[in-house]
C-alpha cells in the first residue's frame, strides 16, 4: 500500500501538477495574446483615424489649391481682357467720326471733371482737403507715370 500511496503521491501528483501547470499557463498566454490583439485592434483604429485625417486635410488642400489657381487664372484672364480691350479703344476705325469721338471723348471728359473741381475748390476759398490732395496725387501719377510706362514700353 506504501508503494500504491507512494507511486500515486510522487507520479500522479506531478502528473496532475503538470497537467494544472500548463492549463494556466495557456490560459496566462491566451490572456496575454487577447490582450495584445485588442491593443494591436486600438493602435490600428488611431493609426486609421490618423490615415483619414492626413487624407481629408490633403483634399482640402488640393481643393483650396485648385481655388486659388483658379482665382489667379481669372484675374489673369480679366488683365488680358482689360488690356486688349484698353489697346484696342485707341485703334482706328477708319471711320472719321467715331475716330474723332474716340479721340476727344476721354480728353474732353478729363477737361470737364478738372474744371468742375477747380470750381469746386474756389468755393472752398482754395483751401485743399485730404480728398484734394488725393485727387491731386492720383492725377499726377496717371499723367507722369503712365507715360513713363508707355514710353519704357515702346523701348522693351
Amino acid at each position: 500500500m506504501s508503494a500504491i500511496i507512494s507511486f500515486l503521491g510522487g507520479a500522479a501528483f506531478r502528473m496532475i501538477w503538470g497537467q494544472l501547470s500548463a492549463w494556466l499557463n495557456k490560459r496566462q498566454d491566451h490572456k496575454h495574446e487577447l490582450e495584445m490583439l485588442r491593443l494591436q485592434a486600438d493602435l490600428d483604429d488611431k493609426r486609421h483615424a490618423r490615415d483619414c485625417e492626413r487624407l481629408r486635410l490633403q483634399s482640402e488642400l488640393g481643393v483650396k489649391e485648385v481655388m486659388v489657381q483658379a482665382d489667379a487664372d481669372i484675374a489673369r484672364i480679366e488683365a488680358s481682357a482689360f488690356m486688349q480691350a484698353a489697346s484696342r479703344a485707341t485703334e482706328r476705325s477708319g471711320i472719321f467720326i467715331a475716330d474723332l469721338w474716340n479721340g476727344i471723348i476721354r480728353p474732353a471728359a478729363a477737361s470737364i471733371a478738372l474744371y468742375l473741381w477747380v470750381v469746386a475748390l474756389n468755393a472752398q476759398g482754395w483751401k485743399m482737403g485730404d480728398w484734394d490732395r488725393e485727387l491731386v496725387g492720383v492725377i499726377i501719377g496717371f499723367y507722369f507715370a503712365s507715360r513713363v510706362l508707355s514710353r519704357d514700353r515702346r523701348i522693351g
